[in-house]
Parts: structure tokens; C-alpha cells; sequence
């Protein structure tokens, strides 16, 4: 969900050691504050993405790119002090936010490696390094993935023991294409249950 700042203006610094709720939120458990990378977004830690090379004849492989998404930030993180200058409050109340640990920008961090993808309004430079990971096929662009959006909007269920089947057949009536093209790109296997 992109950020939708609140007529006031926000200008705030927090630092800190921090919890991770997902692959774009950091949650500041001092202050009680809740973070979001501004001009990213990631898979949600219930989303499923597929790889193209298939199990046998017909299956495509699960990956769970929201945990994958997460994992990375952490690694990134580590126990290290968070600076997060916030820029605005998104429509669900978090602040939105510039976020670095050890003199590296989370947000580009995430995007090198390819666990998120550019949201508008982005930084100057946030573009080249998605397209850096889109042609090098780094994390979730090395798969078959839908659109954040597009899944928040069809996952009717969101709990973390959502099962592959359910985002391969959002995958399958997807309006939007996210992932780089691929040899069989919208090509799917006989006997799906769709």
C-alpha cells in the first residue's frame, strides 16, 4: 500500500534497536513506533511467490518471498542501532521513513538484492538498483511473483499457514505483470485446478 502522508508535516528523527514486522517495517519497541521504507515495497509475510523451474512435469516451486523478504532485512539489520528520518504518516497510522543501520540505506539494501520493488514516489537511484536486481534475477525477480497490491487486494486469507496453492491461482488471473519475462512466461501446466 503506497503512503498517503497526512497534511501535517512530519519531521522527525528515531534511533534505536528494532523488531521486524515484515520486509519493509521496522517496529522501534522503546518508543513504541512503527516504520515503513519509504519507496519500497515487499512481499507480505504470508505471500507466496513461484519459481519457473518446475518439480517434475508440471509443478512450479513455492517460495515464501514475504519470510525470504524479512530474513534479508534482518541479516542487514542485525542487532545493530537503526536512524529512521520520518518523512510522513501513511494512511494506517506508521510513520514512513529514510531508515539506515551500520551507514546503509535500508530501502536501496532491499532493493539491490532484489526482496522489494521501486513504489511511488521513490529516491533518486531507487530505480537502477531494482532494474540491477530484475536483470541479475536477484530474490523475488528470479521468480514468478504478483503485484503487493494486486495481492492485498484478492488474499482473502492472510495468515501465516496460507498455502502456495492460494497465490499460484492469484498468480494465474494476476491484471498486472511484475516479474521479468521468462521463456514460458503465462504458459501454465495441464491439470491446474483452474
Amino acid at each position: 500500500m503506497a503512503p498517503q502522508a497526512i497534511n501535517e508535516t512530519v519531521s522527525r528523527m528515531i534511533v534505536g534497536r528494532v523488531a521486524l514486522i515484515d520486509g519493509r517495517t521496522l517496529w522501534f519497541p522503546r518508543s513504541a513506533q512503527k516504520v515503513r521504507l519509504a519507496g519500497i515495497d515487499a512481499c507480505e509475510l504470508p505471500q507466496w511467490s513461484f519459481d519457473p523451474t518446475r518439480y517434475g512435469k508440471s509443478t512450479l516451486k513455492p517460495v515464501p518471498c514475504g519470510p525470504l523478504a524479512r530474513a534479508w532485512l534482518k541479516r542487514i539489520v542485525g542487532d545493530s542501532r537503526v536512524t529512521c528520518t520520518v518523512i510522513a504518516v501513511d494512511s494506517n497510522g506508521a510513520y514512513v521513513g529514510s531508515c539506515s543501520a551500520r551507514g546503509h540505506d535500508l530501502a536501496v539494501e532491499m532493493l539491490r538484492v532484489g526482496w522489494a520493488r521501486v513504489n511511488s514516489p521513490s529516491p533518486p537511484g531507487y530505480i537502477s538498483w531494482q532494474r540491477y536486481a530484475m536483470v541479475a534475477r536477484h530474490g523475488m525477480w528470479a521468480t514468478y511473483v504478483l503485484d503487493m497490491d494486486e495481492w492485498r487486494a484478492g488474499a482473502v486469507d492472510r495468515t501465516l499457514q496460507r498455502q502456495p496453492i492460494a497465490d499460484f491461482n492469484l498468480l494465474a488471473e494476476r491484471k498486472r505483470e511484475i516479474s521479468p519475462p521468462f521463456i514460458d512466461a503465462r504458459k501454465r501446466p495441464a491439470g491446474t485446478d483452474r
